[in-house]
Parts: C-alpha cells; structure tokens; sequence
C-alpha cells in the first residue's frame, strides 16, 4: 500500500501541473504495478475511455506498442462484454470471442487462455477498464474477485480524479477561450522533443497569434496543424489546407483571395479563395517557402490589415483568419538569398515551432508502431499484428530519413508481406490468424554499425581455470546466469529510474519478455 500512495502522490502532483493524464505512462504503470503486479498474470492493462473505445494508459507484460492501439469496442467483443458487466467479467476457457491481446503476450504467439477484466465506472459512466490475462488455463482463477474489485475500484478513483483535474483545466481553459472544444485526449508522447512541442501547442492555441511549423519530409506536420487547430477556439470553424507549391503562379492570387465573374478571362462565375473558406477558422499554408516572390507583399497586407481583396473587385473584405504556415525550408536562409520577404517572414513567425524528426524521439517509435500496427490489422482483417524482437530492434536502430511517414508506409508494406507469407487461403483464416512481422519484412538496410551500440569484449583471461578452483566453488550454469540477469536488470532499472519500458529499450528487449523475466528473477 506504500508503494501504491507513493505512486498515487506522484502522478496527482503531475497532474496538478497540467499534464494530461495520458501522457504520464510511468505514473501509471507504477500505479498499476502496485496494485496487480503481484497477481498470477502474464499480462495486465489499464485503458481509459478515448472516443469510442479504449487507450491504454498502462501495460504490464506487453510491448509498449500496445500504449499506441485503440481498441474500438465495436471491434472487440471481450472488452464490450466486460463494458456491459457489473463486477469480475471471467470468461471460460472455451469462449469463441476473440482476445484483444492474443498472439501479444509472448514470441510463440500463443492465444489467451484465461481472461478476466473489470469496467471503471464514474457512476453510470464507462471511464476505463482493467484487464488480466494468462496463457495458462485456470491460472487467474485463484484471484479472490472481492480482492480484485478492490483494486479495480482504487484504479478506477485515480481515473476519476485524472478526469476532473482535466476538467477542471478544461473549464479554465474555456474562460479564456470560450468557444473552445478541446479535443478527447492528448496523444502520449515518451519523448521529452513531444512533451516540449504539446506544452508549446497548449500554451499558443487559445490564442491568435500566426504560427510557423517547421520540419523534415513527412514529420507529421499537418497532424500537429491539426492539433493546434482542435486546441484553439476556433475548433468549430473550418481548418482549410492549401499547398502553395501545387498552385499554378498565374492563379496564386484568385486561388488565396478570390475572384469575381469577369476578372480575367475564364472567370465565368464568382470564386472564394481559401481565405474566404477558412473565414473563422485556421487557414494551414503549406510548403510556405514557395509562395511567388512577387505576391509576398499581397499576404503580407492580408495579415497586417485582416481584409482581402478579390480580383476584379473594388472592395475589400474582412476577414478572421488565424494563419499556420508550414515548410520545410529554412526560410532564415532564403530571406537571406533574397527569396522571401524578411518582413512577412516575421510576420508569419510570431510563434515559431520545431517538429522533431523520429530520429531524435526514438521513445515514439513503439507508441507509433502499435498505432499503424491495429490500423494495417483492421485492414488486413487479422485476429492480430504484432512485430517480433528482432523487427523491433529494426525499427529501434534505422534513421528515419523519411521520418513518420516512411515508418507508416513501411509497416504497411511489412504487414502484407507478412500475411502472404504466413497466411495464405480464405478471409475466414485471415479472420483467425495472428501474424508476426520479421526484421526480412521490413526490408530495411542494416543501420551503420558505427552507430550501433558497442559492446566490451569479455574478457578472455576471466574464462581461464583458476589453480585454487575446487569442485565446490561451482554452481549450476543456470544460477549463475541468473544471478548476473537478476544484476544486470537491477543496475539497468536504476540507471532509468525503474521506467521499465526504458529499460527494456536500454537491454534491446521486448518489454513483455522483461516482466516475465523479472517475476522468474523475483525482480518485482
């Protein structure tokens, strides 16, 4: 109970400072832990309630991957019957209802064999759930369901209390923008560049200020446009996209502020332009550092003046329009080769961000791995999609050049690659199957070795007999491989302040398989 306050202390005390609940995975993993970690379990979840279905805030026993899927109730009827249950949903060991998890818990991708799962509830309302499962029959049926509903009803207060410190910021928030409609839920970025760019994006949204997002090919930048729009109080207004490099130069201006019937030849009827369509809302300038030298001065007046004239009329409009411009350009550098107007260049960056690429937030991969992962297993029309060790550590060790968008498109490729070699004939097998993406169907070049992490050679006069050796200073291999494993993971858990999904990135090991071990290990 100790450990459990203790826990419960630390992630009220981070809540108080405005994180949102799904972004602090450590608190309640340590909370979870606390609470069932010593239950006959090889894996258990805690999920709260996102949209139409369930988030897992914290996994124990399963990859971190898992933190990135949404489980749409609809989708899996386990974790609708357990929705719909008053008290321990146990389910035999003969149910023909697909688990959510089967084929996650281990690298024999071996299906569920026992399950039981508690909803969390505010009252009436489905706020999260608790789940257990094992790969032995019968193996959770020595939990006393009392014990278990008390430990359900102690995770399920601290889900309350997250949501009404959320809605507590959520009310201040709407004083100082009214008309705001904040999103469901925040995404749950491990890395600290993320956590830095959506405490940037929380503080800038409510306001109206323009915003140049900068960053690499395919870094998410619309997403994060997305976002920033969703957290601002223009929500309700349209968000419209306009890629200034696809536009044609002779038409930039009609395209952007509009026509009128006449204006030039082929107008045949009276056109908005993009301003006038995101009247209210936010109007996402992409690829920013294209837009003709020659119309610069033109935006530049749009913003400073906040009214647009369209061609072919002699009035101006007034127009509300909060302006994200987007590039992946150094647009420093061309104000400086004379290509962009230094004075809209300010302009544009009043609140300049930074969009890390994945390469230097290597904490997401497996959050965003998990998530394309359920969206290719949707797709597919698999029982379950899962990467094993050796395609993770790939994962883990490329560079990223194309940055979320290669890894997309990468697991997208490597899914069905994997399904035709492993699942060849009907849909209904498909339906059944569980399929195991290899490091080979990923097709990825082996990373730089130069950037590989080195390991000391042992050294080779340890090995060698010692004269005063006796029969009795040996010991069975096993334990003394396990006293060094038991060792090694202690000082590794240290060093990352018993974050274990750090320290199984830090071992290169599934996560799942780290939790295991460590039970065997008597490590937790």
């Amino acid at each position: 109970m100790t450990r459990f306050l203790s826990s419960l202390r630390d992630l009220l005390a981070r809540l108080s400072t405005g994180q949102a609940a799904e972004t602090l995975p450590t608190q309640w993993s340590q909370l979870l832990a606390a609470l069932v970690g010593s239950y006959p379990a090889d894996a258990s979840t805690l999920m709260m309630v996102v949209d139409d279905g369930l988030q897992p805030v914290a996994v124990l026993g399963l990859d971190e991957e898992v933190r990135g899927r949404h489980f749409a109730l609809q989708a899996h009827p386990r974790l609708a019957a357990i929705a719909a249950h008053p008290d321990v949903c146990r389910f035999p060991q003969d149910c023909e209802l697909p688990d959510p998890f089967d084929g996650l818990l281990d690298e024999a991708l071996t299906h569920v064999h026992d399950c039981l799962g508690v909803a969390l509830r505010d009252g009436e309302r489905l706020i999260g759930m608790l789940t257990l499962d094992a790969l032995e029959p019968g193996r959770l049926a020595t939990i006393d369901d009392d014990e278990l509903l008390a430990a359900a009803g102690l995770l399920g207060t601290c889900l309350r209390l997250a949501w009404q410190l959320s809605d507590t910021r959520s009310r201040l928030n709407e004083a100082l923008a009214p008309e705001s409609s904040l999103p469901s839920h925040t995404p749950q970025w491990l890395s600290p560049a993320m956590r830095r760019l959506e405490e940037s994006l929380a503080l800038v949204a409510p306001t109206d200020m323009s915003v140049l997002l900068h960053g690499e090919t395919g870094v998410g930048k619309e997403l994060i446009t997305r976002r920033l729009h969703e957290l601002s109080s223009r929500s309700h207004a349209p968000l419209v996209r306009v890629n200034c490099a696809t536009l044609p130069e002779a038409l930039v201006e009609s395209e952007l502020f509009g026509h009128r019937r006449g204006a030039f030849s082929g107008a045949v009827r009276d056109h908005r332009g993009h301003f006038a369509m995101a009247d209210g809302g936010t109007l996402m300038l992409d690829e920013i550092g294209e837009l003709p030298l020659n119309l610069q001065p033109k935006l530049l007046r749009v913003l400073q003046e906040g009214e647009i004239q369209p061609l072919g009329s002699e009035k101006s409009v007034k127009i509300d329009v909060r302006v994200v411009a987007v590039t992946n350009r150094d647009l420093r550098a061309e104000v400086a080769a004379g290509r962009f107007r230094e004075d809209l260049y300010h302009r544009l960056g009043v609140f300049p961000l930074e969009i890390p690429a994945l390469r230097d937030r290597r904490e997401d991969i497996a959050l965003l791995a998990g998530h394309f992962l359920e969206d290719n297993r949707i797709r597919l029309g698999v029982a379950n999609l899962r990467l094993d060790e050796a395609a993770e550590r790939t994962l883990m060790n490329w560079h990223w050049p194309g940055n979320v968008r290669e890894l997309e498109h990468t697991l997208g490729r490597a899914a069905l690659r994997a399904l035709g070699a492993q699942v060849p004939g009907s849909a209904e097998t498909r339906r059944q199957s569980i399929v195991r993406i290899r490091a080979e169907h990923l097709e990825l070049p082996d990373p730089d070795p130069a950037s590989a992490p080195t390991e000391t050679a042992p050294s080779t006069v340890s090995a060698l007999p010692r004269a005063d050796d006796t029969e009795s200073d040996w010991r069975s291999l096993r334990d003394a491989v396990d006293d060094f494993q038991r060792q090694h993971i202690a000082r590794a858990l240290a060093a990352h302040n018993h974050n274990w999904a750090a320290t199984a990135r830090a071992l290169q090991m599934n996560s799942g398989n780290l939790h295991r071990l460590a039970h065997r290990l008597a490590l937790k």
